[in-house]
């Protein structure tokens, strides 16, 4: 018998109450990608409505990246401290409320002070979610963490989506606005599911093998993982934190820097230059949405290398390809790749050493997002665009790399 039927044989059915917080975070993962999506579409016209050059702009926008990176470790004790499910229902409110504030300013400044309260509420969302994810996963005994990661990227997809269409018709005010008035609606809707409940621990009936040896496709075991002394602990969540900068060093790249690479080194159409970030979100997405699947089949490290391997590919051919349709396929094939590293890294993270283990993991995700942009943009002045997008290839393949030497060690 297939190892992945011995394990299905011997997993724990969920009762209601696990199917009814799964739902409820997945609404959480969506509402959030939509949100932030929403925002992004408007920033054209915020720009337009602050009289803010382009480099004034730039430093308004710092505030999210200065909010998120500051509150992430902070969210990491509050939930300790309170609980991941309280956290995530009142980040949620404040992620709602925070968004409709930008089209209210009239300066670049003004524009920044409330972007770092959305920052801040944006990052405290993720860690909070990611920390409540970690638990369920634990508890239904399934890699079902990139299910959650794939409602975000739809999410994401979604608003961006209704944002391009209402954009003609609503002003930033109203667009925002109604941003709001969904999160909170989302939020009244499934945040009493998560109040109701506290975070599932596993269930503590023994091996769910049968005494069998585990492997590495199961995430929790009764009697836990096997847990290293702290400072070991500390050093394996920042492996696992760099694995996920690598990567997501490539989905902050890709979204600033790819339509351009299409437009300017290809000679595509400003529509087909747009259709190449969409290969790329709509392959992550389809990849989260397979991810439990795979991760059933194959385990944690051998994701990992498998899909830094696979995104290192990828982007060789989306950059160095000389034709549109081959580096379309290029950058579908780096969306596949990259999809479920950093949902693998922030799950083993928070099952080693709880929300603060997401906390650093997701913090130094979300700088490799913010690096690669500038990264890219310094090395394109240096080169050329093209050969500034290898570095994704090979940041991929680090990660890789990182996730082959440390398979024994991180992710068993």
């Amino acid at each position: 018998m297939p190892l992945i039927n011995k394990v299905r044989s011997h997993s724990v059915v969920p009762d209601h109450s696990l199917t009814r917080l799964r739902v409820a975070l997945t609404a959480f993962f969506a509402l959030d990608g939509f949100v932030f999506a929403g925002w992004v579409v408007r920033i054209p016209a915020i720009k337009q409505q602050t009289h803010a050059s382009a480099g004034a702009l730039g430093l308004a926008l710092l505030g999210v990246s200065a909010g998120a990176v500051i509150t992430m470790t902070l969210t990491g004790r509050l939930c300790r401290r309170y609980g991941s499910h309280p956290v995530t229902v009142v980040c949620a409110v404040l992620l709602s409320l925070s968004v409709a504030l930008p089209p209210l300013t009239h300066s670049a400044w003004a524009l920044g002070a409330v972007l770092l309260a959305f920052g801040a509420a944006y990052g405290g969302i993720n860690v909070a979610f990611n920390s409540a994810a970690v638990d369920l996963v634990a508890a239904l005994r399934r890699p079902v963490m990139p299910t959650f990661h794939a409602a975000f990227s739809l999410g994401g997809m979604v608003g961006a989506g209704l944002g391009g269409l209402v954009a003609g018709s609503l002003s930033p005010t109203r667009h925002l606005l109604g941003l709001t008035l969904i999160g909170l609606l989302v939020t009244a809707a499934a945040g009493p599911t998560l109040l109701r409940h506290r975070a599932p621990t596993p269930p503590d009936d023994g091996p769910a093998t049968g005494g069998a040896r585990p492997t590495e496709s199961e995430p929790a075991r009764a009697a836990g993982p096997r847990r290293p002394d702290a400072r070991r602990t500390r050093g394996l969540v920042v492996v696992l934190g760099l694995i996920a900068l690598c990567t997501s060093y490539g989905e902050g790249a890709m979204a600033d820097w790819g339509a351009l690479h299409f437009q300017q080194d290809l000679d595509a159409s400003a529509g087909v230059a747009a259709a190449g970030y969409s290969c790329f979100a709509l392959a992550m997405t389809a990849g989260r949405l397979t991810g439990t699947t795979l991760l059933e089949r194959l385990g944690r490290s051998r994701t990992i290398v498998a899909g830094g391997a696979t995104a290192a590919a990828g982007m060789l051919l989306g950059a160095l390809a000389p034709s549109v349709w081959a580096a379309l396929l290029g950058f579908a094939v780096t969306g596949l790749g990259l999809a479920n590293v950093f949902p693998v890294t922030v799950e083993r993270a928070g099952a080693l050493a709880g929300p603060s283990g997401v906390a650093v993991a997701s913090t130094l995700g979300y700088g490799g997002m913010l690096l690669g942009p500038p990264a890219i943009g310094f090395m394109a002045d240096w080169l050329t665009l093209p050969a500034a997008l290898t570095s994704v290839a090979v940041l991929a393949a680090v990660a890789a790399t990182i996730g082959f030497a440390t398979r024994r060690s991180a992710f068993e």
